[in-house]
């Protein structure tokens, strides 16, 4: 279907761009109308045809048009599929470099978003088909910059890479230090009564390698930017190095050959041009080391990864690269071993220590039918291991992705620096041309008037701004991870300290997950019948209450009946076909639902209920009563008490919102010591109750474990995911938890405090930095070299600062938050 073309738009647009979209969440024609009719509303559209058929869109709209052509197909209800680029960067140094590339991409035709990393030196965009990585990687390089897809990347933070470029910069370091130490020496003597300086051209001599040799990464830097029409710190150091060292040899020659030849010994300032240098690449040098050591969490889980595995075929174990493993192959792990891929346990008995990947510090017994995790280290026995995931549907990469998702990304408190950055270097060299005219109109001494506009270029340095909120960002997600913690994005990892209010479903999430039956009430002739059909209904179901009616069956060796047209009843429970039989099992409304009067079981149902056992009722099409009655109690988890009260002592509320009945919450929830109980809650009604408790001005966390949870999960500012429940929970949720203890809930709002508190601590720190630094340098009371150091430190300590997040320690493990 088509739309009518724009023509009165389209006389005076730009020429039209052919937009590729593909879009989710379309079931009909009104689908295609509605987005045409939102879509085709766009100025910047002049065209648009919708296709069911393809799930796609041909737009033809203007080049800069697709981050509102994401927007309206939002608004119309659906989800645009978005192409993802990742890009590694060479030469970044400061906040200015991640303003001018995110710029210059965002004028690519398609980009939607792009988000540049400084401390983990990447560039993620997302983007609409017409926008090719070849034109997103000129994009970059037309900022002055090397770029490289993610996948063809040695990175820098790993292995003999990075080491040999941290061996390079640390020789670097020495030699300008070398250098520079005999012009600085005499100096550090002078309090002693020595003043014996080295003579003008020994320290020209000493200097040009410093400043053009082991400086000229500044200067191709600056140069870059320059061409891009930007600033950057490189430009910063570079015109305050140069004006050093020049005003030091103007004052040479005069001295030596000019006006003043005779008249003493000229004030030269060589001394510095090198020590500017040497302490900013010393900065550099301290900033890189650290900033592996940001990277941490990821190297720990890529080391986890296993390279060989030995495969059982035709009865031989053979050793094979992971590479060659297929899907049901059998895979014999030894003691001690890791566990090469991720399956299910078909032999053997052993225990596994899954820490680094959940979290959970102990060893888990693992035995026939257990799932493992590859990565995970094989203890104490001999298992066999059929292959159930490989390569990146694997646990263990997709639980890379997503850390390093997180750390790539950039946080809302992100944006207030970058508004900062984009105007920090032109309003530096302001400062500093004014700095030089004030003192030199003011005093006549332009000779250090200069020097204060040097100090006020050398210390205006945006890297600590730059690196205030990714490292500390990174950090905070690697430790997270390291505990079982994931982090989706780097937008929950800080909303979620802001959060006063957690609701909990109950079933999985607070309560084991799996209920027995604890009363089977019918009359005793057709007990074996009827739980055999029951249980037949209920043996398609994954819902934990089905589950425990099949145990009860498979427990006293029940035979199950074929069941034909089951269909779930959303919050109420089944209704199908076995032996010929129309039934349905649930709740008291599924059966007023059906005509059924269930008067002569209510007696006993509302003494179960009070009880805090949730019941469940047996009807038959045409039978206006009850064939029987079914209670189920599901026990606390041990751990359960303890997350509750540690949310307290976090100062935040807690809801338990479940579609048991109001005694079986009710027991729960004072069991555990809860706030807030809403039950009888079907599964639509729970987003509906988190976005009250929105409206009510708190800041609610879901967490939950099912797919009746997932629009819940979606509706609070925080979605939390048990991996232990659905995929669908897990991909809604923006923090999901790798073991099924709800302790873990706690932990991740104190990481995300923690993370936050040094957040705010860095950029207030590098803002004061700047505030306080700039005016001392331009009224003279700080010399270049002082400032060069104060800037070099200034880095250093902001990632210093977010590196002692690593020092956290979960209260969900033994000794409590540290």
């Amino acid at each position: 279907m088509k739309v009518s073309t724009l023509q009165d738009r389209t006389e005076t647009a730009a020429e039209p761009l052919e937009f590729s979209v593909g879009i989710h969440g379309m079931t009909c024609a009104s689908c295609v109308s509605r987005l045409e009719s939102v879509i085709g509303k766009s100025a910047a559209v002049h065209d648009v045809t919708v296709n069911l058929a393809t799930e796609n869109a041909r737009i033809a709209a203007a080049p800069e048009a697709a981050g509102e052509i994401v927007d309206a197909i939002r608004r119309a209800g659906y989800e645009p599929a978005l192409e993802e680029s990742a890009f590694s960067i060479e030469g970044m140094t400061c906040a200015s470099c991640v303003q001018r590339i995110e710029r210059s991409l965002h004028k690519v035709p398609g980009v939607v978003s792009a988000s540049v990393n400084l401390a983990t030196e990447t560039a993620t965009i997302r983007h609409l088909a017409p926008a090719t990585r070849d034109a997103l990687r000129q994009a970059i390089e037309r900022a002055g910059y090397a770029a490289r897809p993610v996948e063809e990347s040695v990175p820098a933070s790993t292995g003999d890479a990075r080491e040999a470029a941290l061996r390079n910069e640390r020789r670097r370091v020495l030699l300008a230090a070398g250098l520079s130490l005999p012009m600085v020496a005499p100096m550090l003597l002078e309090p002693f009564g020595t003043h014996a300086m080295l003579p003008g051209w020994i320290q020209l001599l000493l200097t040009i390698p410093v400043q053009f040799g082991l400086g000229a990464r500044f200067y191709k830097a600056a140069w870059k930017a320059v061409r891009a029409g930007a600033g950057n710190m490189d430009l910063l150091v570079s015109i305050g190095t140069t004006a050093a060292f020049a005003l030091s040899v103007y004052q040479l020659i005069a001295y030596e050959y000019g006006a003043h030849a005779g008249h003493g010994q000229p004030h030269l300032y060589f001394e510095s041009a090198a020590v500017i240098i040497t302490l900013v690449l010393l900065g550099k040098y301290l900033e890189s080391r650290a900033k592996g050591q940001t990277a941490q969490a990821i190297r720990a889980l890529q080391a986890l990864r296993p390279e060989r595995a030995r495969v059982r075929r035709d009865d031989q174990d053979v050793d094979v690269a992971i590479d060659e493993v297929r899907l049901g192959d059998l895979v014999v792990v030894r003691p001690g071993e890791k566990i090469a891929v991720d399956g299910v346990v078909v032999e053997g008995e052993s225990r596994v220590d899954e820490s680094l990947i959940t979290g959970e510090s102990l060893p888990v017994p693992k035995r026939d039918g257990d799932p493992v995790t590859g990565g995970a280290v094989n203890a104490d026995g001999l298992l066999v291991v059929r292959t159930t995931a490989l390569g990146a549907e694997s646990t263990l990469s997709r639980i890379i992705r997503l850390v390093d998702n997180a750390q790539a990304a950039k946080a809302p408190i992100q944006r207030l620096v970058d508004r900062v950055s984009a105007v920090f270097v032109p309003v530096v060299l302001v400062i500093a041309a004014l700095t030089i005219l004030g003192w030199g109109l003011a005093t006549g001494d332009w000779e250090t008037a200069i020097i204060n506009g040097v100090a006020v270029l050398v210390i205006a340095c945006p890297c600590a701004l730059g690196l205030a909120t990714p490292t500390a960002i990174m950090v905070g997600t690697g430790i997270a991870a390291r505990a079982g913690i994931l982090v989706k994005d780097a937008e929950a990892l800080e909303v979620a300290h802001a959060v006063d209010t957690v609701a909990f479903d109950k079933t999985g999430t607070l309560t084991e997950g799996r209920p027995s039956v604890d009363r089977f009430l019918v009359d005793p002739a057709f007990e074996h019948e009827l739980l055999q059909l029951t249980a037949s209904l209920q043996a398609a179901s994954e819902h934990p209450l089905a589950k425990a009616v099949v145990a009860l069956a498979a427990e006293r060796d029940i035979p199950l009946l074929p069941a034909r047209e089951v269909q779930a009843v959303a919050g109420r429970g089944l209704r199908g076909t076995v032996a010929g039989r129309r039934l349905f099992a649930g709740t008291a409304p599924l059966m007023e639902q059906h005509g059924v009067n269930i008067g002569r079981f209510l007696p006993t149902a509302t003494e179960r209920e009070r009880a805090g056992s949730t019941v469940s009722f047996i009807g038959e099409e045409g039978n206006p009563e009850p064939l029987g009655l079914v209670s189920f109690t599901d026990r606390p988890k041990s751990s359960a008490a303890d997350t509750i009260r540690e949310l307290h002592r976090l100062g935040i509320r807690t809801v338990m919102i479940t579609g048991d009945n109001q005694g079986s919450a009710d027991r729960v929830a004072g069991e555990l010591g809860i706030d807030q109980v809403f039950a009888h809650v079907l599964p639509d009604q729970k987003s509906a109750i988190v976005e009250r408790l929105k409206a009510e001005g708190r800041t609610v966390a879901m967490a939950g474990d099912g797919i009746n949870d997932a629009p819940a999960l979606a509706a609070a500012h925080v979605g939390i995911a048990m991996a232990t429940g659905t995929d669908v929970a897990m991909h809604t949720a923006g923090i999901t938890l790798m073991r099924g203890d709800p302790r873990l809930i706690p932990d991740a709002f104190d990481v995300s405090r923690r993370t936050y508190r040094k957040i705010q601590q860095n950029l207030f720190w590098a803002f004061v930095y700047n505030t306080v630094g700039i005016p001392l340098a331009a009224l003279g009371y700080l010399s270049p070299m002082v400032a060069a150091g104060a800037m070099a430190f200034s880095s250093v300590s902001v990632i210093s600062n977010a590196l002692l997040l690593r020092l956290w320690k979960p209260a969900s493990r033994k000794g409590g938050a540290q």
